[in-house]
């Protein structure tokens, strides 16, 4: 299979449709959590819907690139997530994720040999296939800490 189409399968897993590595995804997990979940604070770790808007960020920030852009993102700004007050303002976040995410999919798709080993925006960043790579791994952190709140949450509200 070509790098292009591995990386794509790859980040769809972990996103959107895979249970490869953790026998699970970040559709799959996010899918039946209402906003009063979502929004539940354990401790002073990251709320799932903390976690759902930095990836978003992210994706959606590098997805710019890939469709021609600039990289406009900035670490300082990613877990900003504005106030939410009704399920569908969350429901919006998780589809603009699921959306964002197969567009990235897609792209990386179309993407060539040399692109993939070509400076992603400036020679400090890495090659495009570092950062595609950077951002599955990022989505499995961040799916590993959204499984776990969802357990923790799960217990609060008594459904186990």
């Amino acid at each position: 299979m070509a790098s292009n189409k591995q990386l794509a399968k790859r980040f769809r897993e972990v996103t959107l449709n895979g249970k490869w590595i953790a026998n699970t995804n970040l559709h799959d997990q996010l899918r039946d959590i209402t906003l009063e979940q979502a929004l539940t604070q354990i401790a002073d770790l990251n709320t799932m819907a903390q976690l759902t808007f930095h990836l978003n960020y992210y994706i959606s920030g590098v997805l710019n690139v890939l469709e021609g852009g600039k990289l406009e993102i900035r670490d300082k700004f990613s877990f900003d997530l504005p106030k939410m007050n009704s399920e569908q303002e969350w429901n919006a976040l998780k589809a603009d994720l699921f959306s964002n995410s197969e567009k990235f999919a897609e792209h990386i798709e179309l993407l060539s040999e040399e692109k993939l080993n070509a400076d992603f925006v400036k020679t400090d960043y890495g090659d495009f296939r570092r950062n595609i790579e950077g951002m599955i791994e990022h989505s499995y952190y961040h799916l590993g800490q959204i499984v776990l709140l969802k357990k923790m949450v799960a217990q609060l509200y008594g459904k186990q």
